[in-house]
């Protein structure tokens, strides 16, 4: 009996990425932290929220890809191409999950909240997962989608919502998903050419896509610069950290240059990147407390 429900629940995490909604949540908590200045129990309605909505997107997405994702190595052996689930099985938990999550977020953060995950999630399964069928830069639109999390936590600590600082903290976390996605194109890239999805890499080479890659991360460590300007962050530690933090990130992918006509692996830099923006969430959440 335990065997069974410890498999059915790590197929559920499968179906909801969890490391990604996790992270996914703890940009509401950032954003719920810089907007509020203080912890409380305020903060853990929203972020549930967040994350279930984002579980319920993720699953949503599943079902979407389902008809791809078995051409290609990387994703043969999710839930439905492997025949451990059916469709309509994953569709009715997509749907009690997104259902789920938007209810307790409309009663931690109103209908304003609940509006903006909501977005999220028409902007993930319904723009960007079909657009990505089409065009090699859909990336791009579609990194939208990780700007609303920390605007949902803003505004559920009590900030209104087009308060320059709550913008300027989306277009960080705007930013950084694109050079993020494209290093995945240069280690993955022929599989999904293979699996019919169009790519960058039959839009440039390998050089072109490390220079491009090292302008979209230079771009987000100067925004990451401009977060203490737009007033987000005031902690002097903090700051220090943003500044030691912009400086390595760029300093690693300007190893994308420098190694210009020799190999490179793509997982490192994809991994460096991750940890800057990890560095960044644990940087913006802590500042309220060290001021």
């Amino acid at each position: 009996m335990l065997k069974i429900i410890s498999e059915h629940l790590k197929l559920l995490a499968e179906l909801s990425k969890v490391r990604i909604t996790f992270a996914v949540m703890l940009t509401t908590l950032a954003g719920y932290l810089l907007a509020k200045g203080s912890l409380d129990a305020g903060i853990i309605l929203p972020a549930l929220g967040i994350f279930v909505l984002a579980c319920g997107s993720s699953a949503l997405n599943h079902y979407q890809d389902s008809d791809r994702d078995g051409l290609m190595a990387r994703t043969a052996r999710r839930p439905i191409p492997s025949g451990r689930i059916s469709r309509n099985t994953v569709l009715y938990i997509a749907i009690a999950l997104s259902i789920t999550g938007s209810a307790m977020l409309y009663i931690s953060s109103g209908f304003e909240g609940m509006q903006l995950g909501l977005l999220a999630l028409i902007w993930y399964n319904g723009i960007y997962t079909p657009m990505k069928r089409r065009s090699a830069f859909a990336v791009i639109p579609g990194s939208v989608i990780g700007a609303i999390p920390p605007v949902v936590g803003w505004v559920a600590g009590g900030s209104p919502l087009l308060d320059p600082r709550a913008l300027m903290l989306a277009f960080f976390f705007f930013i950084w998903q694109v050079p993020h996605f494209w290093l995945l194109m240069l280690k993955y890239g022929e599989e999904y050419v293979k699996a019919g999805y169009p790519s960058i890499t039959q839009k440039y080479n390998e050089q072109q896509i490390r220079v491009l890659t090292f302008v979209w991360v230079l771009a987000t460590a100067i925004t990451a610069l401009l977060l203490p300007l737009y007033g987000l962050v005031h902690s002097r530690y903090i700051v220090i950290a943003i500044i030691a933090g912009a400086v390595w990130i760029t300093a690693v992918f300007a190893g994308l240059l420098v190694r210009s006509g020799n190999s490179i692996n793509p997982f490192y830099y994809f991994m460096r990147i991750n940890y800057f923006v990890l560095l960044m969430i644990v940087s913006l959440s802590l500042d309220p407390f060290l001021q």
